[in-house]
């Protein structure tokens, strides 16, 4: 990322500089959990991003080399997001975020199940999500989700 003059060397504050817009994390969550990876998939989440907003944030993503920009396999005219692997270094925090807002918020929509199973070994589940996303897949979303893999090994 490109750092303006006057802006201070501090980690946290480059960081900041970095994700520290809803938007940035929501896209991270969005590839991470629901397996979302196309404009027009993000576009559709429920926060509703402008798609001007969405375009810029994606821009500086790629810029920042949290997500790389490639051809979507499926359909050659779409361009699809990936995070990469500073990306993947991501997935402690997104943790960590939602492991707070489970508490925190007496209206949050996360499975129990999930929170519990992530709770139960945090190290071990954060590295089954990142080995999950570096090979394409989510937690929540399509036959070989993380999620679908952890209920047919309780079954």
């Amino acid at each position: 990322m490109k750092r303006s003059s006057g802006k201070s060397h501090c980690p946290i504050n480059f960081g900041l500089e970095t994700f520290g817009d809803p938007w940035t994390l929501l896209l991270v969550r969005d590839i991470v959990y629901f397996g979302k990876h196309t404009f027009n998939e993000f576009l559709a989440s429920e926060e509703a991003i402008a798609p001007s907003v969405l375009s810029s944030r994606l821009e500086q993503l790629v810029a920042a080399g949290i997500l790389s920009k490639d051809k979507d396999p499926s359909d050659r005219r779409r361009v699809a997001y990936h995070l990469t692997e500073p990306g993947l270094r991501l997935i402690p925090v997104l943790v960590e975020i939602a492991d707070w807002g489970v508490d925190a918020d007496p209206e949050s929509g996360a499975p129990m199940d999930w929170v519990a199973a992530v709770r139960a070994d945090k190290p071990k589940m954060i590295k089954r999500i990142t080995e999950a996303v570096r090979q394409g897949r989510a937690v929540f979303v399509g036959e070989d989700s993380l999620i679908s893999e952890l209920e047919h090994r309780a079954a």
